[in-house]
């Protein structure tokens, strides 16, 4: 019996299913407050987020930075487990992925620089947009901006927020749009401001690939966890 039992448990190790399997976790850390480098470590609410299910669930990540649009294809292909990058809860993200219960709900943000004289109306007409590739704010503007010609500007897309930030601050675009509470992060450390608000109202989700239904689970059940011993409002209230 003791065998079996031995044998049962170093199945489900091999498997990577509890009992100190190891995860590899994909998030594009550039996304304050929730991924972002700080003296050469990740952290932000997403990491603490995925570490506290990590712990509760009894499993071990590895966490890689990589671009915010290559996310889905790693995890599609297999060369990472699981995705925690701020990424929105889409109709088109979930036929390629599913996704854990939401965690977060965000909106977008209009930012420009704080000397400037712009306010939401920098949307329309001859005035150039920045955007991350890949983000909700990318899809938004371009459905509702570009393809309507409402933004006669120059549309342009950048890998990182921070990149859309430099040319921002150095009078190269003359607005951003991104995720509520990152503008509100980088607000408070750059010359910039927000000066509107588009009410999206997303939800962020956990990612995995579709055929790991037994990792999904585990993820949700680690979010619950963390939902009724209060401890995911306490990494609430550390964050924002």
């Amino acid at each position: 019996m003791k065998k079996a039992l031995l044998v049962l448990l170093a199945l489900l190790v091999s498997t990577g299913f509890g009992f100190g399997a190891k995860y590899v976790v994909g998030t594009s850390a550039d996304f304050p407050p929730f991924e972002y480098v700080e003296n050469g470590e990740f952290v932000g609410f997403d990491i603490d987020l995925i570490k506290a299910i990590a712990e509760e669930m009894d499993f071990e990540i590895e966490i890689r930075d990589m671009s915010f649009d290559s996310l889905i294809a790693a995890l599609a292909s297999g060369n990472i487990d699981i995705v925690i990058s701020g990424m929105t809860i889409t109709p088109e993200r979930e036929e390629v992925v599913s996704f854990s219960k939401p965690y977060w709900t965000a909106d977008q943000s209009v930012v420009v620089r704080d000397d400037s004289e712009l306010t939401v109306t920098v949307l329309f007409g001859k005035h150039n947009i920045g955007v991350q590739t890949g983000t909700t704010g990318d899809l938004w503007v371009e459905d509702n901006l570009v393809k309507t010609k409402i933004l006669t500007g120059d549309f342009k897309r950048y890998d990182t927020y921070v990149l859309a930030m430099t040319d921002l601050v150095n009078k190269n675009i003359d607005a951003i749009v991104l995720d509520a509470p990152v503008a509100e992060s980088f607000a408070k450390v750059r010359p910039v401001k927000i000066v509107g608000v588009i009410k999206t109202y997303e939800d962020y989700g956990i990612a995995v690939n579709k055929s790991n239904k037994d990792l999904l689970n585990l993820i949700n059940e680690g979010i619950a966890r963390l939902e009724e011993s209060g401890r995911l409002n306490e990494l609430n209230l550390k964050h924002f």
